[in-house]
């Protein structure tokens, strides 16, 4: 399946599979914005999904190591949206960060069913 990604960052990388075998492509940082609890990485990259796909946002497994959390637990990129995809961490006091250009998350690329609800009695 091809999907079309474009860069809104001068300094972004295409994400890519690390290895054979990988459920997720590598997104890394082009940017960090602070705000109270949060820090805010920016990838500078835009995708378009395809129609009947998802496109799912997961921390790296290695995230555990910093004491940070996806604010979100898991991202999830519509097949409309078409902005900048970021990924918003909570952060403490002890909390280590990513660095701009580390690898901050991994984007999964999944169809779904389109489910039509039916209302009951019970």
């Amino acid at each position: 399946m091809k999907v079309k990604i474009t860069k809104t960052h001068s300094e972004a990388t295409i994400p890519s599979y690390a290895k054979p075998g990988d459920a997720g492509m590598d997104l890394k940082s082009t940017s960090a914005t602070y705000e109270d609890k949060y820090i805010t990485y920016g990838t500078g990259l835009a995708v378009e999904i395809p129609e009947g796909y998802v496109g799912l946002l997961f921390p790296r497994s290695s995230v555990y190591r910093t004491g940070q959390l996806l604010a979100n637990s898991v991202g999830v990129i519509d097949s409309g949206y078409r902005g900048e995809i970021k990924l918003k961490f909570t952060r403490s006091s002890d909390a280590l960060e990513y660095n701009v250009g580390d690898r901050v998350g991994q984007l999964i690329i999944l169809p779904y069913p389109k489910v039509d609800l039916v209302e009951v009695e019970n």
